[in-house]
């Protein structure tokens, strides 16, 4: 399986500045031989114009957010009909700053995959422990209730790691750390989802930048990359995207 390499944007990209972007992604990616699936998640307001852009690079168009119904009074959300609609395929779901900024529970993240799946898209689901679930010891069962609760039944989207405690704090988890989780998390997907927990993908995203992205992504287990900051310029994102061609 190819390594996927997703870049969340964020809240960060205006239309002429984000044009420039994907277009020298999609130009650096078109000269590597054999590159890895790459998903490119620019904010609501870009998502049409971009899909436009991205037609027939090769590169798939991702969202940040979906809300769990299909249409409704729910000012100022999106549903996943309407990512679909103007070609989005991925939707990021349960990203920590979503569960932290916003009150996000499981539950409300499983009924966003389920509405996600249902309207054709996949879903990449984010969880993660913090900073006190690590001191506490209880990191492994803060991820195994996670997935429990943000998995729906029958899931086959994707799971993106994210090490809560390292992010933004100079202390960065090891390739150990990485290792132990991953494999920890494989093992929690097989116990719940039987042999359908063996090939959902795992992916991991804790502040990767083109230095260690040739020593996170050969690590058992980890399927790809979620990037945050450094996916908003071309020569930070793509390094990432070239340590997963020389695998």
């Amino acid at each position: 399986m190819r390594q996927m390499i997703v870049g969340n944007w964020k809240m960060n990209g205006l239309c002429a500045a984000s044009r420039d972007l994907v277009t020298a992604v999609a130009e650096g990616v078109a000269a590597m031989p054999s590159p890895p699936q790459v998903v490119v998640c620019p904010p609501f307001t870009l998502l049409a114009q971009l899909g436009a852009a991205l037609k027939g690079t090769g590169i798939f168009l991702g969202a940040q957010d979906c809300h769990q119904t299909a249409s409704g009074a729910h000012t100022g959300d999106i549903s996943a009909a309407m990512l679909a609609d103007v070609g989005v395929e991925y939707v990021i779901l349960g990203h920590s700053e979503r569960r932290r900024d916003h009150g996000e529970l499981d539950e409300t993240v499983r009924e966003k995959a389920v509405a996600a799946a249902a309207a054709g898209l996949t879903p990449i689901v984010c969880v993660g422990e913090s900073e006190d679930q690590r001191a506490s010891g209880d990191c492994r069962d803060a991820i195994g209730w996670q997935i429990k609760g943000s998995l729906p039944d029958g899931f086959t989207g994707i799971v993106a790691y994210e090490p809560v405690w390292a992010i933004g704090s100079g202390v960065p988890a090891s390739s150990q750390d990485i290792a132990d989780m991953m494999a920890f998390i494989r093992a929690e997907l097989v116990r719940q989802f039987g042999a359908a927990g063996k090939t959902i993908r795992i992916l991991y995203g804790g502040s990767v930048n083109g230095r260690d992205a040739a020593t996170i992504l050969p690590i058992a287990e980890v399927g790809g990359a979620l990037v945050g900051g450094a996916s908003l310029q071309a020569d930070t994102f793509l390094p990432i995207v070239r340590a997963a061609v020389e695998l």
